[in-house]
């Protein structure tokens, strides 16, 4: 995966000054060294498996729905928390992302699919994007409406995905890349990314 894909990722998002804690290419090694290590555990990979995915999407939705049923408004924390930590590191650092991957694909048993890994990222970006400002207006400055309609918006795509596979974010990263606003080379395999 390219530099470039994660800092786009990051900065048309918002979250601007984090990119240069994690431009770490995917590049491996032969013998394991600590940077090589950190590689692993911070970034984000080129393919994903869309059944994983939708998985992913789902606990978001069950998560969200936890939140605006119950009026659970401290779990926006741990929703955003899920978010940076898979724009971050795939599934790695994700304990959604880790039984998801682990433990629920593997059970479904159901065939791969596979998918540019970048769009997935940027969809992701913008769920940290929506409940990090969520988790601000709620425990910052007590705007606990806003915090919630930010996380129906979250629902709302997170729904999309995870019952009819319709990544928003996905094809927000297609139009952008259409527009020249993301470069080509950020991701090779989504120039047929159709919209």
């Amino acid at each position: 995966m390219s530099d470039t894909c994660v800092a786009v990722g990051l900065n048309l998002t918002g979250i601007v000054g984090f990119e240069r804690l994690f431009i770490l290419s995917m590049t491996t090694t032969t013998s394991p060294t600590p940077a090589s290590q950190e590689r692993r555990i911070f970034g984000f990979p080129d393919t994903v498996n869309e059944v994983s995915a939708r998985l992913v999407a789902a606990g978001v939705v069950t998560l969200t729905l936890v939140i605006l049923v119950f009026n659970q408004a401290w779990l926006i924390a741990v929703l955003a928390y899920g978010f940076l930590a898979r724009v971050v590191s795939g599934p790695t650092l994700s304990p959604l992302g880790q039984f998801v991957t682990k433990v629920a694909t593997p059970a479904l048993g159901l065939p791969e699919r596979i998918v540019a890994g970048p769009p997935k990222r940027f969809a992701q970006s913008i769920g940290a994007t929506l409940s990090l400002a969520g988790a601000i207006a709620h425990f910052a400055f007590g705007a606990t409406g806003l915090a919630m309609v930010l996380v129906a918006v979250i629902t709302a795509a997170a729904t999309l995905e995870a019952a009819f596979g319709l990544c928003l974010g996905c094809k927000a990263f297609a139009l952008l890349m259409k527009a020249g606003l993301i470069p080509e080379e950020t991701c090779e395999a989504c120039n047929n990314l159709a919209l």
